[in-house]
């Protein structure tokens, strides 16, 4: 196998370790946003902690914060995913770079 065989086998392999990263942090992640966006009381010291973001009286920027935090996850998955993705095909695109600036020398 040629050196740009072994390239594309290796492409590949980064890439899935990419989605599966992705997809092994999704659920770690959606437990501390779920943490986040709850109104829970530490047992310790009796303080309310998380964004309330059920109640409906909270402030605009309460809620705005509980919008972002809700589309954290979508972000990170999405993010890691075009990442993966690009790791994948840029090496493709060089190689069309490289074959073309091959073809100018011959």
């Amino acid at each position: 196998m040629n050196n740009q065989g072994q390239i594309v086998f290796y492409t590949f392999m980064v890439g899935v370790v990419i989605i599966v990263l992705a997809l092994a942090f999704a659920p770690v992640l959606k437990t501390h946003i779920d943490d986040v966006r709850g109104n829970s009381t530490l047992s310790y010291t009796n303080k309310t902690i998380g964004l309330d973001c059920s109640n409906s009286s909270i402030s605009n920027f309460d809620k705005a914060t509980c919008v972002v935090t809700d589309l954290s996850l979508f972000q990170f998955i999405v993010g890691l995913l075009v990442l993966a993705g690009a790791v994948i095909t840029a090496r493709r695109f060089l190689w069309i770079k490289m074959d073309k600036q091959c073809l100018e020398l011959q």
